[in-house]
């Protein structure tokens, strides 16, 4: 294995992540964007899935954890940023159900709990070890080990119950709710700039990429009657619900696309997986930062597209869902099954996570909920979002890295 076929592997990812979210999002306009974004979050975190079973398999548990953790990052501050950035090109400010956002908020916020209380536990015993100089009533590293594992154990099955409310509130409760459209809350378009001549003045254009569009320059009538070449003007004037999108594949040939494009995502995840330990050897990237940064990037793919996509439609509430509820199933549900997956197969994988790594989460979890809580974003905020992510990985690739499972002597077989 070396370092071409990492790039090989990361490269193919990119079109087969592409297609996983073209077909979601064909099969969101069948179900609406709920579904739709719980179904395009679920199939885009089959890469994630894939890559910590295969991970765990080969007792890569700092790879397991560290994807995980990064794919959550990645999701809350760069997929969502990007939505937020990218809508607000088009639109002064965009509207999305604060009921959803609520909802996110609190479930994020469990996700932090969950993850923050083994190594509290953890550092607290140790604090109490090196608080006097008796070493009698010390609790020993591998009574602590077995209690961290334990405790991982059981709060992996009570996140898993979480998540099974989750998707009965969603599902089945509060469908209609969670559904139906807001009438009241609209995104805004930004308003005409009249200079003193009383003429519109040129608003800042953009950059696009070419498939986004504009409508083509419409004619202006003066005072005078006379018509004269009017600015182009952008796509995002045309009201949505004039515009009506009709899926344009038929639903056995989406689920078809979808199951045979994840088939070759975890083919693709397997030659990733392999080919990490390559470049680590190489000390140019560290374990860790490839496993935070690289794969949730590359793994996040479809979610990304298909989130940005929707969102410079104004479709905000499905973006969000996309976003937002990558990571919530990621925390809530992706990060207590493969524990569970690990306690059946008989490997000892905790939610004692990187100290480091816990605290870039409750800072992430903390920024975004302040950015969601009105219910409506912009491009700054968008911007905000992905700078933040920046930072994290400008500190992580000077991390070094600590295992605190290591520490206390739980090994992987």
């Amino acid at each position: 294995m070396n370092q071409p076929l990492l790039i090989a592997t990361f490269i193919s990812i990119i079109p087969l992540a592409q297609l996983i979210g073209f077909g979601t999002e064909e099969l969101a306009l069948r179900v609406g964007p709920t579904i739709g974004g719980l179904l395009n979050a679920t199939l885009g975190n089959a890469v994630e899935l894939i890559v910590a079973i295969i991970a765990l398999a080969q007792c890569k548990l700092t790879i397991v954890q560290s994807s995980l953790m990064g794919s959550i990052l990645s999701n809350l501050l760069l997929v969502l940023g990007m939505c937020f950035f990218c809508g607000g090109t088009r639109f002064a400010d965009q509207a999305f159900k604060q009921m959803q956002s609520q909802m996110h908020s609190t479930l994020l916020v469990l996700s932090v709990i969950a993850v923050l209380l083994p190594g509290a536990f953890h550092f607290a015993v140790q604090w109490r070890n090196n608080a006097d100089d008796i070493t009698s009533d010390d609790v020993t590293n591998q009574v602590q080990s077995s209690a961290i594992l334990k405790m991982s154990r059981g709060v992996a099955v009570i996140l898993l119950v979480i998540y099974g409310c989750y998707l009965f509130f969603t599902l089945y409760t509060h469908a209609d709710t969670l559904q139906e459209e807001d009438d009241i809350n609209k995104s805004n378009h930004y308003k005409p700039r009249l200079g003193k001549d009383g003429k519109e003045k040129p608003r800042l254009s953009w950059p696009r990429p070419w498939n986004w569009g504009r409508r083509s320059v419409l004619p202006i009538v003066t005072t005078n009657g006379d018509e004269e070449k009017g600015p182009t003007v952008s796509t995002a004037s045309t009201p949505k619900e004039n515009v009506v999108e009709l899926p344009k594949l038929t639903l056995t040939m989406t689920i078809v696309l979808l199951v045979v494009v994840t088939v070759l995502v975890g083919v693709t995840s397997e030659f990733l997986v392999d080919s990490i330990d390559s470049v680590v050897a190489t000390g140019a990237l560290s374990e860790e930062w490839v496993g935070l940064i690289l794969i949730p990037i590359i793994g996040n793919a479809a979610e990304h597209v298909s989130a940005v996509t929707v969102a410079i439609k104004d479709k905000s509430d499905l973006a969000i869902n996309i976003a937002v509820g990558s990571s919530i199933q990621i925390a809530v549900f992706l990060i207590p099954f493969i524990t569970v997956i690990a306690w059946i197969m008989g490997k000892n994988l905790t939610m004692l996570f990187d100290p480091f790594e816990s605290l870039s989460l409750f800072l992430a979890v903390l920024v975004v909920s302040y950015t969601v809580q009105d219910g409506r974003s912009n491009w700054l905020e968008g911007m905000v979002l992905m700078c933040v992510y920046v930072i994290l990985a400008l500190c992580f690739f000077f991390y070094p890295g600590y295992d605190p499972t290591s520490f206390l002597g739980i090994t992987c077989t």
